[in-house]
């Protein structure tokens, strides 16, 4: 399949997911967080679940910054990685206080079917695929959580907890994370082979899909069948 050079690598990618986006904005775990209906308690599963996969995540993304091939990325992704430890520790911390867990109480808490799919396949494609394909496969978390806190956060919530959830990821600062890994995605995606970009669409498009399972999952508090 030819590609039209004059596209950007992020526009080609947001239109193979164009749909998941949407099912993700309909889903009743985000309506409920600008509605005020979600429970505390589908909210405490998942606040738990995302610290399992931040701890995940920032392996996925320090893998990211080790095959880097310039220092201004390999700084970007290794500050990054970072960054995701620290959420778990200050904003989930935080977040949990308010729904009455600690810390140590969510960490011994089981991970879920989708929480340990989804953080598998993040390290299988970082550890075993190429830079851009490790690029394009962590890069659905941090696109599809910015581009879901811009648009909750027109609405807002009625609940402190949730308002505080939207305002992280749809303000500005996070914005500029977001902006900055997708200019980096473009440069990647121009200079890779037709075989290469297919790959990062294909990486792309299957964390997007686990974005929506993760938020799926929260919703129904998943637990493992046997």
């Amino acid at each position: 399949m030819s590609i039209d050079t004059g596209t950007r690598t992020r526009d080609l990618l947001w239109s193979d997911i164009s749909d998941i986006y949407r099912s993700v904005l309909e889903h009743p775990f985000v309506t409920g967080l600008t509605d005020g209906t979600l429970p505390h308690e589908t909210f405490r599963h998942y606040v738990v679940q995302d610290a399992h996969y931040l701890r995940g995540y920032a392996r996925a993304l320090a893998v990211c910054a080790a095959k880097a091939p310039g220092e201004a990325e390999v700084a970007m992704f290794a500050e990054h990685a970072g960054g995701a430890i620290a959420a778990e520790q200050e904003l989930h911390g935080d977040l949990l206080d308010g729904l009455g867990l600690t810390s140590e109480q969510a960490a011994s808490m089981p991970v879920a079917p989708a929480t340990r799919a989804y953080v598998s396949y993040l390290l299988a494609a970082a550890y075993g695929g190429s830079y851009a394909e490790a690029v394009a496969a962590v890069l659905p978390c941090y696109w599809i959580y910015g581009r879901v806190g811009e648009h909750l956060l027109a609405a807002g919530s009625p609940d402190p907890l949730f308002q505080r959830w939207i305002a992280m990821y749809g303000g500005e600062e996070y914005g500029a994370v977001v902006d900055a890994v997708l200019d980096a995605t473009d440069r990647i995606g121009a200079l890779a082979s037709e075989r290469e970009l297919g790959l990062m669409r294909e990486h792309f498009t299957t964390t997007s899909r686990y974005e929506w399972m993760f938020w799926d999952g929260a919703y129904r508090r998943e637990t493992w069948p046997v």
